[in-house]
């Protein structure tokens, strides 16, 4: 008989599926990344989610974030977000934080999470995530600067130091370098950062629908090789 998941089992076969049914899996971001990422283990079957973001969509989203359309304007992402994983998957269990993450957040993650997705901005916001994963023995996967690229094709995974040309990676290595942490698996681009057409005022990083899709789409795919067991081997870099 066939299911919404059935072509996923021939691929993966019946007990992966149903791994990936009962795993539980925080994204904390919900921007042009952490939305393709939703997408992407949604539709891989991944049953159980908690999502995490303050914003609310607004119209410079449309070009690039998957939630973003004219009737969502103004909603609440994590809103936004649960009401479209249960249309694609109505017996998902999704649970839904509006606030930002910062290093003073309370407690979010406990033993029922089995991988965190860092999707955020700010490098002391992932830094926390970072520590918090490794504290808990949690698996993570890291977001890299996306903005101001137009190359899909120049996203990797691999560890955070062995990046290069990301400024932002160039950052989260000396932060966790400092933090004694010795690994940390990332989605970067080799794409050297194109130079923003504005002129003045707060440089706003430019962004384009093909770019940071494809990052969400490579972090959903190596969380879900991860859960099933046939990704990068975490336990390489578990410590």
């Amino acid at each position: 008989m066939q299911n919404q998941f059935s072509r996923t089992e021939l691929l993966i076969g019946k007990n992966c599926v149903e791994k990936l049914h009962h795993s539980k899996v925080a994204i904390v971001g919900l921007g042009g990344v952490g939305s393709y990422v939703v997408e992407g283990l949604v539709r891989a079957g991944v049953g159980n989610f908690l999502l995490v973001d303050k914003d609310e969509v607004d119209i410079t989203n449309l070009n690039r974030q998957i939630l973003a359309t004219q009737e969502t304007i103004g909603e609440p992402k994590v809103e936004v977000a649960k009401n479209r994983i249960l249309a694609i998957n109505p017996k998902a269990k999704v649970e839904i934080l509006q606030e930002f993450f910062m290093p003073e957040s309370g407690e979010i993650f406990d033993e029922t999470i089995d991988y965190i997705v860092d999707c955020v901005d700010t490098v002391t916001a992932k830094i926390e995530l970072v520590v918090r994963a490794k504290k808990l023995q949690i698996p993570i996967i890291s977001s890299m600067g996306t903005g101001n690229k137009l190359e899909p094709t120049k996203f990797e995974i691999t560890d955070i130091y062995k990046t290069s040309v990301c400024p932002l990676a160039k950052v989260m290595r000396k932060e966790l370098k400092a933090r004694n942490i010795p690994s940390l698996k990332v989605v970067y681009s080799k794409e050297e950062p194109v130079k923003s057409t504005q002129k003045e005022g707060n440089q706003v990083m430019g962004s384009v629908s093909f770019v940071p899709s494809v990052a969400g789409l490579m972090m959903a795919g190596e969380v879900v090789k991860d859960l099933i067991n046939r990704g990068f081997l975490w336990k390489d870099m578990k410590k």
